[in-house]
This record gives C-alpha cells, sequence and structure tokens, in this order.
C-alpha cells in the first residue's frame, strides 16, 4: 500500500524489491573510474548497428537482458515495461523493446527518466496492478549530438559548462520478494521548475534548482536530514550543478557536501577524460545506478541512499526559438 507522507512524498509500505539489474556502457564511460563496475561494455559505438538510433536501442536491449537473468526472470514474467530515452518519441525505447513483447509504457523526463521508471515501476508493484515489473533508460553521445546539438562532423568546439551524453543504458526488476535486495521505501516526484536559463550548453545550471527544490521537499516531508543517509546521488549535474546544488541547498539550511555525490562526475575523470563539466544523458543515472551504487549495496557498503535524477525538459525547436529550460527532478530513496 502506498501511503502519501507530507505534501510531495510516497511510502512504500511493502517495499518493493529490486532484484535484478543491469548496466551496459561504451568505449569511453569503460575508461573511466567505474569501468570494472559494468555488465557489458560496447566498444563500438555502433554495437554493431547501421545507426547510432539502433545501436542506443541495442543497449536498452542488453541492459533488460541482463537485469532479467540476475533476476531470474523471463520476458513472459514481467506485467510492465517503463521505459525512456533522450530521442524524438522515445525511439531507442520502442525499437529496443518490441521483440519482448512486454506490454510498454514509454517515459520521457529527460535525464530525469531512471528515477521517474523507477517509480512507476515500483508503484505498479506495490499497488497490486503487477507482480513483477521492469524500468529500462538508455542514451547515448552519438545520437544525443546529432539530435539536440551539432553533427559529430562540424567539430564545433564546447564550452566549459558542457557535459558529455553518457553512451549507456540501465535497467531493474521490481517485484514483492523476501531476502537481501535493494528495495525502494520512499520516493518524491518533482515539480517542474524554470528559473530561466537558456544556454543549452550549462545543463547543470538549468537542472540543479530542481534538484534543491525535491530535496527539501523530501527531507521536510520526512523529517529527515541529510546526515541520516548513507549517500545522496545525483543525476548528471556535473560540477557547474554540483556546485550550485550546495549553494542553493544552504539557504534552505541543508549541507550534503560531505555525503553527495553525481553521477556525472563519477562515471568519467573529468581531469584525464575532456568531459569538461562531467557527464550527462538519461544513461548517466541508469549506469552508474545499475551498476556501482547497488553493487555497494549489496555488498553491504550502502545501506540507506537517496538517487534524485534530473531532467532538462527542453526539445531542439524550444531551443532554437529562444526559450528557457524548465527542469525537473524526482527522487527514490533505496534501503537495504
Amino acid at each position: 500500500m502506498i501511503k502519501k507522507i507530507g505534501e510531495y512524498t510516497m511510502q512504500f509500505e511493502s517495499t518493493p524489491s529490486i532484484t535484478g539489474y543491469g548496466a551496459v556502457a561504451g568505449k569511453k564511460e569503460s575508461e573511466g573510474p567505474l569501468g570494472s563496475c559494468f555488465d557489458k561494455i560496447f566498444y563500438d559505438a555502433h554495437a554493431g548497428q547501421d545507426s547510432w538510433e539502433k545501436a542506443e536501442s541495442t543497449l536498452q536491449k542488453e541492459a533488460l537482458s541482463i537485469a532479467l537473468g540476475k533476476a531470474n526472470r523471463k520476458p513472459e514474467d514481467i506485467s510492465y515495461i517503463f521505459a525512456g530515452d533522450l530521442l524524438n518519441q522515445c525511439i531507442s525505447s520502442s525499437y529496443g523493446l518490441r521483440d519482448f513483447n512486454i506490454p510498454y509504457l514509454g517515459q520521457y523526463g529527460a535525464c530525469s527518466t531512471m528515477a521517474q521508471s523507477l517509480i512507476m515501476a515500483a508503484v505498479m508493484v506495490e499497488s497490486g496492478g503487477a507482480q513483477c515489473s521492469a524500468c529500462v533508460t538508455s542514451s547515448h553521445f552519438c545520437s544525443a549530438e546529432r539530435q539536440y546539438r551539432f553533427p559529430l562532423e562540424y567539430g564545433g568546439q564546447r564550452t566549459p559548462t558542457a557535459q558529455w551524453t553518457v553512451t549507456g543504458a540501465g535497467s531493474c526488476i521490481i517485484e514483492n520478494a523476501k531476502g537481501n535486495y535493494p528495495k525502494v521505501a520512499y520516493a518524491t516526484v518533482g515539480k517542474i521548475v524554470d528559473m530561466g536559463v537558456k544556454d543549452a550548453n550549462n545543463m547543470g545550471a538549468a537542472m540543479a534548482p530542481a534538484a534543491a527544490q525535491t530535496i527539501s521537499n523530501f527531507l521536510s516531508d520526512t523529517n529527515t536530514s541529510p546526515s541520516d543517509y548513507d549517500m545522496i546521488f545525483t543525476g548528471d549535474l556535473g560540477k557547474v550543478g554540483s556546485d550550485l546544488l550546495y549553494q542553493l541547498l544552504d539557504e534552505k539550511k541543508y549541507n550534503i557536501r560531505d555525503n553527495h555525490r553525481d553521477c556525472g562526475l563519477l562515471i568519467f575523470d573529468c581531469e584525464k577524460q575532456d568531459v569538461h563539466a562531467g557527464g550527462s544523458g538519461c544513461g548517466c543515472a541508469a549506469s552508474v545506478f545499475c551498476s556501482a551504487i547497488l553493487n555497494k549495496m549489496k555488498n553491504g557498503e550502502l545501506k540507506n541512499i537517496l538517487l534524485i535524477a534530473t531532467g532538462a525538459l527542453m526539445s531542439p525547436t524550444s531551443t532554437q526559438q529562444g526559450e528557457s529550460i524548465p527542469s525537473v527532478a524526482h527522487l527514490v530513496n533505496i534501503v537495504i
């Protein structure tokens, strides 16, 4: 049963379990600090396909297959799958998952999609609407660059605030199960926040206010403090966004500096890999959460964490028309 806590937060009384998870990544990601954590590496940017978009679909397919294997589940065991990506009409998800023959609910929250799809899968299981649900999210550097910025052949110079879209995908299997599994305890769905940022090469500045609002809403609703959690992970604020997040939370009297990590700063070595302000993309939080973070929960290093995935809700059209960038952040509390 789902119980409302405060204004914005829901409590999962049966705490649905993450019984299986999988993460895949590309060559550049494999060269970063978390390279050994991923289940599979694609050294070819095309993943054996004839387009980057098809390659991204392959990432989703592999991540889900790995998660199913770890959960000892087959596609026919899954009642619903929640999936999303960055491409128009979420084609990476629909094309990548069509052969699984699982009832499908497409998700779009930009880079917040991993947290959004995880919440939806948990809600479906907690409500009794599904015995077992799945979620999967992906991004691909080349497909995202082609859609949102410039063709790779253009060779444009990137600004210092720009982030590198992660080539990767993550997937979770959610069900009510007993055992030593990471479990979904609470979730806070964020509101759309728009502070007027218009620079599409500064996602951190656009998304940090949404992250600050959602984190403060959750802490207020649950009457907890940042120190109550082993770690607080944001999705892909990068260096610029993380610094801004600290300032915004300082104003609300919350200090998360000691136990905060950003997936966009964990997946790459910013000094050695020339990714400027860090990593981004739907696959950033997804691949880090479904590898390094959940691995640490399984082996007991982490027992109570917050995952806050952040998304910039603009499109190529809105950017070209000079619109500001609205953002959203969704929070999931995972315990073991």
